[in-house]
């Protein structure tokens, strides 16, 4: 039988394919019109960080490569939220853009953890811990308080008051990988440093930030003004839904 989206290439040959990563698994179909595939990769944690295992940024980004090899695409729309935009400039970095159409960026830092010998643009480029943060950080995720702590943390990555089962539902997801795998991802996720890729981002591209995220907008602004000819949306903190399910304006989606 004929995979769907070789028809839907057949068809029109336009796809989007989305790494946010959230939970273990295949990928996903979100959904699909007369003009669109949109894939959500359900990137395998878990699989990859058995004790004898290990997942990295780059382990990932291949597993996106795996995808679209398995499905034949050529050329695809791609969309990366929070680590899932690391996962895409690795992705960038190490398969270059030939098959990418356009790119989203969404809520993420070029460099997450700033190094004592940070450069001033370093600085400016919105690294969210220090070195011994980030450390404290993971001890804390996996010691013996480690539930209370996740818990915090995920709650600061909302702004505002968000819905309380939004919030339970994303901190189930999280708590499906146990902390010896995810700390160590988180750890490889922090340590690295995109600020080089930025300027090889050669496909029309758009980043987004939000007022009151944890992620400063100014961080966004850094990317955008680095990655040749990209747009910069930057979304008002809107209290009634978390920033990462509000519409965007239509001339915001680059061309």
């Amino acid at each position: 039988m004929q995979n769907p989206a070789h028809r839907s290439a057949d068809r029109n040959g336009r796809y989007a394919v989305g790494a946010a990563v959230l939970r273990d698994g295949p990928h996903r179909h979100l959904d699909s019109g007369a003009d669109r595939l949109v894939l959500r990769l359900g990137l395998r944690i878990r699989e990859l960080l058995q004790p004898d295992g290990h997942a990295s940024i780059a382990r990932l980004a291949r597993d996106v490569l795996d995808l679209v090899d398995h499905l034949a695409l050529d050329r695809f729309d791609a969309l990366g939220w929070s680590m899932g935009a690391s996962v895409w400039w690795s992705f960038i970095d190490q398969y270059g853009t030939s098959r990418i159409r356009r790119f989203v960026a969404v809520d993420q830092p070029a460099a997450v953890a700033a190094v004592p010998w940070l450069t001033p643009e370093q600085r400016d480029s919105g690294a969210i811990f220090d070195v011994a943060g980030l450390l404290e950080l993971g001890a804390a995720l996996a010691g013996p308080d480690g539930e209370r702590v996740r818990d915090d943390f995920v709650r600061g990555m909302f702004c505002g008051d968000p819905d309380r089962d939004l919030i339970a539902f994303v901190a189930e997801q999280i708590k499906s990988t146990p902390a010896y795998a995810g700390v160590p991802l988180l750890y490889d996720h922090c340590a690295q440093d995109w600020r080089d890729v930025l300027p090889r981002v050669d496909v029309p591209t758009l980043v987004i930030g939000y007022e009151g995220s944890h992620v400063s907008p100014a961080s966004q602004q850094f990317i955008a003004g680095r990655i040749p000819g990209a747009r910069l949306h930057v979304s008002g903190v809107d209290r009634a839904r978390p920033p990462h399910i509000r519409p965007l304006p239509a001339q915001t989606v680059p061309g």
